[in-house]
């Protein structure tokens, strides 16, 4: 028979092994993006091959970012050691893994976009160099906004006391606080990096027009959080919502489902979000004139785009609070 400390110490070490294993996924794909731009946009003009690395570096710094998360939080899941007061922190160690893990993959995809954008941007206009680099910062450190969510829930599962929370239906509550956040970030950040590669290209094309360029761009950045916060709403309702102690599978499958509802919702609107601002950035670069009704288009769209994860938080509160 496995005593308390057995199962969350075997526990920790899965969810350190799902934080770092999902971790590493978006950030490398975005690495490897940011590259082979920087290569394609070398091969035209290899004189600029200082200015171009440097970005690249930038870049590849800032989409490592989210997968730093991951490390650290897969750190503590292996070197920390929690007193085991309740068989609960296990399930806290595999949602924490999971949330960090999955929500790093979209936050490291989407921050590499921009950075390739930006590679080939200077070459072709290399006189924009210093806007262009400034637009990919701001697209590229929002991108990471997923991960932070992904990443504060973690932190409050790795070190919140679950000693008076009842272990049924506890563990799924805790289960699906990790994946709502988790796989409600992944949209969110890829969607985030398709906008912020198309500023970076109309900034580079058009810098006179960087200002509105950036500003659509924060605005339709804004808007796409929408999806991952709505994630991080139901993993902060299960983890501090009160519990009453229950061995009934459908209260234990409930907390499980609000999670996986939210989480899941999130991902295709989160993109589509991106999809929707991508395009306004990219035609207001080329039209400043027509920003204000590009920009009024690109919330009406997002508006509509959004709904379909609004269904899916309704769906979540009402197996939070409601059932």
């Amino acid at each position: 028979m496995l005593n308390t400390a057995t199962y969350i110490s075997a526990s920790s070490f899965l969810g350190a092994a799902l934080a770092i294993g999902f971790g590493a996924i978006g950030a490398a794909v975005g690495e490897g993006y940011a590259a082979g731009l920087a290569n394609q946009a070398l091969s035209f003009r290899p004189e600029k091959s200082g200015d171009v690395l440097k970005n690249m570096l930038v870049g590849q710094a800032i989409a490592e970012s989210a997968a730093i998360f991951a490390l650290v939080v897969a750190i503590l899941l292996l070197f920390s050691t929690p007193q085991p007061k309740t068989v609960l922190i296990a399930w806290a160690a595999i949602g924490a893994g999971l949330s960090m893990g999955l929500s790093a993959i979209g936050s490291g995809v989407g921050a590499g976009l921009p950075a390739g954008s930006a590679c080939v941007g200077i070459v072709r206009q290399p006189q924009n160099a210093n806007k262009v680099l400034t637009t990919m910062l701001i697209g590229s450190a929002v991108c990471q906004t997923p991960a932070i969510f992904g990443m504060v829930i973690a932190f409050l599962l790795l070190f919140l006391d679950f000693s008076n929370m009842p272990v049924y239906p506890g563990w799924a509550a805790l289960l699906g606080a990790g994946l709502a956040t988790g796989l409600a970030a992944g949209g969110p950040g890829v969607g985030n990096g398709l906008t912020s590669r198309e500023a970076v290209t109309g900034v580079a094309r058009n810098p006179e027009t960087g200002t509105e360029t950036n500003r659509v761009m924060l605005i339709g950045l804004s808007v796409g959080q929408s999806t991952a916060i709505y994630g991080f709403l139901i993993s902060l309702l299960l983890v501090f919502t009160g519990l009453e102690k229950s061995t009934s599978l459908s209260d234990s499958f409930r907390l499980l489902g609000a999670g996986l509802s939210s989480g899941f919702g999130g991902i295709g609107p989160g993109v589509g979000l991106g999809v929707v601002a991508a395009y306004a950035c990219k035609w207001v670069a080329r039209r400043p004139e027509a920003t204000g009704i590009l920009t009024r288009t690109m919330l009406v769209g997002m508006a509509v785009t959004e709904s379909t994860s609004i269904y899916a938080l309704i769906v979540a509160l009402l197996l939070v609070i409601v059932f």
